[in-house]
């Protein structure tokens, strides 16, 4: 994301070769194969959200908690996440959350065949389907550890990649259904992050939809603080407080003395189940 898992710079080449609510069942509709158990009631947050490559600390977050974000992502693992986290542990997550603060996991599983970028989990058409499963038992064990509840949402972090390789294409749809199945038989949420040039409209646009995740983060940096008017698919898909969009990254913010560089992101979608 931005610079949080590729640099700027990395992220462009990739790209050139390729108010708060508890709602019961929120989103459900849109997600398929969604386990036959009793699930929690969804945590849903309507509002503007940041993601920082390092969750910041508490007195940055206290300074921060100032009406104007709502909610933070934070990355809880995966193999390709790009920044140490010092600060994120189940204290951490506690502490924040008794500030006020809704928390947005978020996984940095492995990435495209087709990826130009270098990183250190790659899936392929033979791994696609053994990985997506073993991330997302991984996602659920470090979100669970941190004290984020059964129920929560978890979103994958796809970075761009050329849609138009079917065979890669492919690959990362066998992953991504692997990974949503594994987090919801675990009574999980799935939720998803990508670009609406590639990895994002590879997922709204699958005729299959079966097991593909309920929630879609979708990254358009147009500026606007919206998951409605600049909305590129049909009007119909993810509902029901099922959508986020990033606007805007490298923000470089100062409030009550902390400066965080963050992305900035309108949300109307699940996030951490922590009380």
């Amino acid at each position: 994301m931005s610079s949080h898992r590729l640099s700027k710079k990395r992220r462009y080449i990739v790209w050139g070769v390729t108010g708060v609510a508890v709602i019961a069942g929120a989103g459900i509709a849109a997600q398929t194969s969604m386990a036959a158990t009793t699930w929690p009631a969804q945590k849903t947050f309507t509002g503007r959200a940041f993601d920082a490559c390092t969750a910041p600390s508490l007195a940055a977050m206290k300074a921060w908690n100032t009406g104007f974000y709502g909610a933070a992502a934070v990355y809880v693992g995966g193999k390709n996440r790009g920044c140490a986290q010092p600060n994120l542990t189940a204290s951490w997550v506690k502490s924040v959350s008794a500030q006020g603060w809704k928390l947005i996991p978020l996984y940095v599983g492995a990435q495209p065949p087709c990826q130009t970028s270098a990183n250190p989990e790659r899936l392929t058409a033979a791994t696609a389907a053994s990985l997506g499963a073993s991330d997302a038992k991984d996602a659920v064990a470090k979100a669970s550890a941190l004290g984020m509840k059964a129920g929560s949402a978890i979103y994958l972090d796809m970075e761009p990649y050329d849609t138009t390789d079917k065979a890669c294409n492919d690959a990362v749809l066998t992953y991504v259904r692997a990974f949503t199945k594994g987090l919801r038989d675990k009574t999980y949420r799935a939720g998803y992050y990508g670009f609406t040039s590639s990895s994002a409209k590879a997922v709204a646009t699958a005729t299959n939809k079966t097991d593909l995740p309920g929630n879609l983060w979708y990254a358009l940096w147009d500026g606007k603080n919206t998951t409605t008017s600049d909305w590129p698919w049909g009007k119909t898909q993810y509902t029901d407080h099922s959508r986020a969009h990033q606007y805007m990254v490298n923000s470089k913010e100062t409030r009550g003395g902390h400066t965080i560089t963050v992305d900035r992101d309108a949300w109307d979608a699940p996030v951490a189940i922590t009380g």
